[in-house]
């Protein structure tokens, strides 16, 4: 049986294992001078003074050939988060490109970071020229400076409505050596990138720090209010527009990196609990199950070998 799992996951399961999606693959075709499309990108944050200075300015110092603006969503912080933000923008004598919100308070059935979202939606709707695409980016991520570019060319090359990088985690720490390349390994795993690029398959995903969304596909889809309770946003929002009929893609990036700190064991662990057991549909026989599969996946096989050594 064991053996059987794992043919499965080597041959039939879209080949996660390489990690082939990655942005750097293959070269994309660049777009015509003057046609590049207009882009805003939406920060939902809250109390990330100590990080979202670096983001604002990776974005702000974008090479984009199109038209480029940023908008945070100061969504109710209790530290200097906006006027970090304000600063980084100063330092690069590119106020007139950063918009920051207020976040209005939480209404029902919303999750806080959708509604934050939500808020720097509408504001790129309201705009005198709304954005063609909209980049939803978490207020942590370092962008290199031709990071935008890419996507956007792939976006255009690939007739894409939806163009997602899990950033590059930090792995400094023990427990994140430990534990981050595993998760990667385990995201991949459940939502094979393969397949998920795949307008074939049912199969969506996306990493919530980077996606490039059309916005008119966007609203197609029912927007942000679609899926205003998911815990699981990024994935809920593949979902949604690959419902609608869009084509979308996930990859890998050396591009742009998380500056999130999981210093010890115990931030790993409630940073996945807080999306694994929403995935089991807070089973608790499903997590049941889900542990003694993976113990029968990943620890009878050497523990079989292990006695047949000790036999010998």
């Amino acid at each position: 049986m064991v053996l059987a799992i794992w043919l499965y996951l080597i041959a039939a399961r879209g080949r996660f294992w390489r990690a082939a999606d990655r942005d750097d693959v293959s070269a994309v075709g660049g777009i015509a001078p003057g046609k590049w499309p207009s882009v805003t990108a939406v920060i939902p944050a809250r109390d990330e003074a100590d990080c979202v200075g670096q983001t604002v300015a990776s974005l702000l110092r974008q090479n984009y050939p199109g038209e480029f603006n940023v908008v945070l969503v100061d969504d109710q912080s209790r530290d200097a988060t906006a006027q970090v933000a304000r600063d980084a923008a100063a330092a690069l004598g590119a106020t007139g490109r950063l918009t920051v919100l207020s976040g209005r308070t939480l209404p029902s059935g919303w999750t806080g970071k959708l509604w934050a979202q939500q808020h720097g939606v509408e504001f790129c709707e309201n705009a005198p020229r709304p954005p063609d695409y909209i980049l939803f980016t978490d207020a942590d991520i370092v962008y290199a400076p031709d990071a935008l570019q890419v996507l956007a060319a792939r976006a255009n090359a690939d007739g894409l409505v939806l163009t997602s990088l899990m950033a590059k985690l930090r792995c400094k720490s023990f427990a994140e050596r430990m534990f981050v390349p595993a998760f990667i390994f385990f995201f991949q795993m459940l939502y094979p990138f393969a397949w998920a690029n795949d307008p074939r398959r049912a199969t969506a995903a996306a990493a919530g720090g980077c996606m490039l969304v059309r916005r008119e596909i966007l609203q197609q889809a029912g927007g942000m209010a679609s899926i205003r309770d998911a815990l699981i946003d990024d994935c809920a929002l593949a979902r949604a527009v690959k419902r609608s009929g869009g084509k979308i893609w996930m990859g890998l990036t050396r591009t742009s990196r998380s500056l999130r700190a999981y210093v010890t064991f115990s931030e790993i662990r409630d940073m996945i609990a807080r999306t694994a057991f929403v995935q089991l549909r807070y089973s608790v026989p499903l997590l049941l199950a889900t542990t003694l599969g993976m113990a029968l996946i990943w620890l009878v096989p050497p523990a079989m070998v292990s006695e047949r050594e000790v036999r010998r």
